[in-house]
């Protein structure tokens, strides 16, 4: 994996951890409708970085295959 690659991937694990993080913060807004818009927003939010994270889990793999 090249070095393009692995700083996209701590970059990715970085920003899951942040949204993580988020969650308890949600409730506390006492919103219910903002709730859920915000709940939405970081599930997608999650997805994209789950995508992110696929990619380059693939690449990796492939990086390592062409080692054999």
């Amino acid at each position: 994996m090249n070095e393009a690659a692995r700083e996209l991937k701590t970059k990715s694990e970085e920003i899951g951890r942040v949204v993580t993080s988020m969650h308890p913060l949600v409730p506390k807004i006492g919103d219910a409708g903002a709730q859920g818009e915000i709940y939405k927003a970081l599930f997608e939010l999650t997805k994209q970085v789950e995508v992110v994270k696929k990619h380059l889990l693939k690449l990796e793999r492939r990086d390592d295959s062409t080692l054999l």
